[in-house]
């Protein structure tokens, strides 16, 4: 039988031309004369930022320095390095389950209770396990050995055991978005992936934690309806909310900009607990949140921009600025001390004087316990902290 020939390909030029300089090709795509055209390349220039795991500097990245320093020598364009910032993000582990069976049966032994027994360790299916509680009916449905599993509870459940491991099909812990999705909604599953931690920093996934996230946004939600009845009104808000919005605006501002996404998770949440202590639900609040909400949780930021009566999308709203007006502490807390012990502490208005701090501490009726009718020798004061009266 004759077999069919094919000519051996060794041009590999075009794989690694076409991934090493195609975000050069993105500043003039249709021009077919050149790469890049010297006026594209003025305007554009080299890639702000390269956002990319570390695995792919070496299978991508070094290549891209590659060309580029070649078409810089030769003049095709503006800047000898391709990127202006490299962040690696850090792999996003798994969490694995195992259930202990008792060796040469089918019968499987809850996790504090393994000791008492000779059992062999057995990864499980993380979709079957929730709070490391095993669904013992999924699990018999798992695997037809497994059919006719027996099981030794404790309190009436099976407790599994588990690990931080890289996710693999083989540990059976790799969890399956669209299951996460269904379960709790898309916003919730960026928040978390954002609130595991450091950007940077390698990081396990536990779905047990995913709860906190889902809670969050519930009780923003909250704030929006209670039952059919929509909450948001058009009152003007107290200086403290606006102090618990601009807090949040600062504060979210400067982690995006420093990359620290886990972080914002955190100050919305306190953000949200603080509103919700207060009840508000006022439009001057929800919208500029909303705004804030809008990269990490794009869903319920984009419903509660359209209640808060706009027509457009939350994306396309400028950005909510801090007013630092707002921050400033309009009253402040001194410990008051005689002869260096703390006995009270008293709130004393931020611009007060040394003079009228002084007037107001010797004046208190809760200073006379302590000043036992003498004259104080004198008075220490440490700005915005502690009033020490030495008698």
């Amino acid at each position: 039988m004759e077999h069919k020939k094919y000519p051996l390909e060794l041009n590999t030029m075009p794989g690694f031309a076409g991934s090493s300089a195609y975000y050069l090709r993105y500043e003039d795509p249709h021009n077919d004369k050149v790469l890049v055209s010297h006026e594209a390349n003025d305007y554009w220039r080299n890639v702000d930022l390269y956002l990319g795991g570390s695995e792919h500097a070496t299978g991508h990245l070094i290549y891209s320095r590659f060309w580029n320093k070649f078409l810089y020598d030769y003049g095709y364009v503006r800047d000898d390095e391709p990127f202006k910032k490299l962040i690696n993000q850090g792999m996003i582990q798994g969490r694995s389950n195992f259930v202990y069976r008792i060796k040469n049966t089918n019968k499987f032994v809850s996790y504090n209770l393994k000791n008492q027994y000779d059992t062999m360790e057995i990864h499980v299916d993380v979709n079957i396990v929730s709070n490391d509680v095993l669904d013992m009916e999924k699990f018999k449905a798992w695997q037809p050995e497994f059919a006719d599993a027996e099981f030794i509870l404790e309190n009436g459940k099976y407790i599994c055991g588990w690990a931080v491991e890289k996710m693999s099909k083989s540990m059976y812990n790799v969890v399956n978005p669209d299951d996460i999705i269904e379960k709790y909604g898309a916003d919730t599953l960026r928040l978390y992936e954002m609130f595991l931690g450091p950007l940077e920093q390698s990081k396990p996934w536990d779905t047990n934690g995913i709860d906190g996230v889902f809670r969050f946004l519930k009780r923003l939600w909250s704030l929006i309806y209670h039952g059919d009845n929509l909450l948001i009104n058009n009152d003007l808000p107290t200086k403290e909310e606006l102090k618990i919005l601009h807090k949040t605006i600062k504060k979210i501002t400067y982690d995006i900009e420093n990359f620290s996404f886990n972080t914002s998770v955190s100050a919305f949440m306190i953000c949200v607990n603080e509103l919700y202590t207060s009840k508000c639900s006022k439009k001057a609040v929800m919208e500029p949140l909303s705004i804030l909400l809008a990269p990490f949780a794009p869903h319920i930021a984009e419903e509660i921009y359209h209640l808060c009566g706009n027509s457009t999308s939350v994306c396309d709203a400028a950005w909510t600025l801090c007013n630092e007006e707002y921050l400033v502490e309009s009253v402040v807390t001194y410990m008051v001390s005689f002869n260096g012990k703390t006995r009270y502490s008293l709130e004393i208005p931020a611009e007060a004087t040394n003079a009228e701090i002084e007037k107001t501490v010797l004046t208190h009726e809760l200073s006379e316990k302590w000043l036992e009718g003498k004259t104080p020798k004198k008075m220490i004061i440490v700005p915005k902290k502690i009033v020490n009266v030495v008698v």
